[in-house]
């Protein structure tokens, strides 16, 4: 073995085994409120599509971007609460924050939006700094963080006009907005506290369902913590119509851009008919670890990276 491989993992066991317990009461916490722990295919004829993600082939498959697919169709199936920690893929993704593999944990409860799931994780993050020892308050390079509930909320208007001076809602610009998201609006954000960041523009949440009262704002929203995006959070769409039209559009921005043809999940879409009212969640697991063992790359939470493996 070379030595400083065998110095790494040495150098890693203490995040390791935080890492572990992490799991360990994660899984304690859903499964108390009876959720049910599942596990869906990594290997995956069709993905969602989304552009700014790419996926690995695997023949003529492709390893799984996210969970997501599956886990609905099984709440379409007549299952109301699912979790999931699954190994995920996504090429060209790497950097302090990313490793092409990571983990995800994704859950799912029916009768639920997203405001009662983003209550799901003040309750599952409270409860691991809890039971870590840490009270109601963590650091994190440096900076102390008030965990208290509530969280503050800001909607993405709010936030952008407040640091960024205009409307996306009202003038979409994505280009802009992941600038100013990145440069502006990210900075303002209270470093003591965590932030949820609501109400995302409708063309930012392919798999979400638009506001009742407002359909140019999708029940979209982000957790961040110490400068970390933690967790996407979403009312599910149930409109097979509306969701195979996103996707298609989606499909033709992609092969614009990259000249790639991407399938359409039609097991997926036929499932939708009978997907119930349900809010879910996508919270990155080595973020969280991270953010729980006080460090600032991926490569201190996981074991090997695809520079080590």
């Amino acid at each position: 073995m070379r030595e400083a491989d065998r110095n790494r993992l040495i150098r890693l066991k203490p995040n390791l085994q935080r890492r572990a317990l992490i799991y360990e009461f994660t899984r304690a916490f859903f499964i108390e409120q009876g959720f049910l722990e599942v596990e869906t295919p990594i290997r995956v004829p069709t993905i969602a599509p989304e552009r700014h993600i790419t996926p690995f082939a695997s023949d003529s498959w492709f390893l799984s971007t996210s969970p997501e697919l599956h886990m609905k169709r099984m709440l379409a199936a007549g299952y109301d609460r699912l979790f999931q920690v699954s190994h995920c893929f996504r090429s060209g993704e790497r950097g302090r924050w990313h490793n092409p593999e990571f983990t995800m944990l994704e859950w799912y409860r029916v009768a639920a939006d997203y405001r009662q799931v983003i209550q799901d994780i003040e309750r599952l993050v409270v409860a691991l700094v809890g039971k870590l020892g840490f009270g109601n308050q963590i650091k994190y390079r440096g900076q102390a963080i008030d965990i208290s509930l509530p969280w503050p909320r800001v909607t993405v208007r709010d936030a952008f006009l407040q640091a960024a001076g205009w409307d996306p809602i009202a003038q979409p610009d994505p280009l802009r907005f992941d600038t100013d998201l990145v440069t502006k609006v990210l900075p303002s954000f209270v470093p003591s506290r965590p932030t949820v960041f609501m109400d995302y523009p409708a063309a930012m949440a392919s798999l979400a369902r638009l506001k009742p009262d407002e359909a140019r704002v999708a029940e979209r929203a982000e957790v961040f913590i110490g400068g970390l995006e933690l967790a996407n959070v979403y009312s599910e769409l149930r409109d097979a119509r509306e969701q195979e039209s996103r996707f298609q559009e989606t499909i033709a921005q992609i092969y614009l851009g990259q000249g790639k043809q991407i399938a359409l999940p039609q097991r997926f879409l036929e499932a939708i008919a009978s997907l119930p009212d349900c809010g879910g969640a996508a919270l990155g697991i080595d973020r969280l670890v991270m953010l729980l063992c006080n460090v600032d790359s991926i490569d201190e939470v996981v074991a090997f990276t695809v520079d080590t493996a």
